[in-house]
């Protein structure tokens, strides 16, 4: 893996755009990074508006996620490196934020996981090659408390290495990938299916 700063900015800035036109980057939501050639991470900066991101709006953290210029990282850094920890193969994350990602996992408030099935798009997770299958996102409650909520993300995560997406209640979703374009691929793809289970909820409840 030979990514360079520079190369991460582009790609980032490029996800930012794709992502606020699609609408999954509302105000300054969600939190885009890469991991780069030395071991450190390029990630946005706390507070930007993730469709209208400079290079400036990106910076370096460790692996740990301490920054490693003067200026302040996402403050969900912490989960970027849980995942780039527990999956070594993983280049890229992005966070996106949507209605029906809010409105489902709050209508199904006990549910630890979102289970989809019967959908064509299931095959852009990783391992998958029919839409004949059932795919169980794990869905965390929402808390300020990161080093908690990354705990939990590990605990649960640790037993599913073919996992590519968790989602945060009444927040957002978190999608990996080897390359940034996997990673949207995932994000994008599983946005479009809570689309799809919020429609039908909508005809049942008719």
């Amino acid at each position: 893996m030979t990514t360079t700063f520079e190369s991460a900015a582009k790609n980032i800035i490029g996800a930012g755009n794709r992502l606020d036109t699609l609408g999954l980057a509302p105000a300054t939501a969600g939190n885009y990074s890469m991991r780069l050639a030395d071991g450190s991470i390029a990630i946005t900066v706390s507070g930007a508006h993730k469709g209208l991101l400079e290079k400036k709006d990106i910076m370096r953290v460790d692996a740990s996620g301490q920054p490693l210029e003067d200026k302040k990282p996402s403050a969900e850094t912490l989960l970027h490196t849980v995942l780039y920890e527990q999956y070594p193969e993983a280049n890229a994350i992005l966070h996106s934020h949507s209605v029906p990602l809010v409105v489902l996992t709050n209508y199904h408030s006990r549910e630890k996981f979102y289970h989809l099935e019967g959908y064509e798009l299931l095959k852009v997770f990783p391992g998958i090659k029919t839409h004949d299958v059932r795919v169980s996102v794990p869905v965390f409650d929402n808390t300020q408390d990161m080093e908690d909520l990354g705990e939990q993300v590990r605990a649960v995560l640790k037993d599913r290495p073919a996992s590519s997406a968790f989602m945060i209640r009444a927040h957002g979703l978190y999608g990996w990938g080897r390359t940034m374009n996997e990673a949207a691929q995932v994000v994008e793809a599983l946005e479009v299916l809570l689309s799809c289970e919020l429609e039908t909820l909508k005809l049942k409840k008719r």
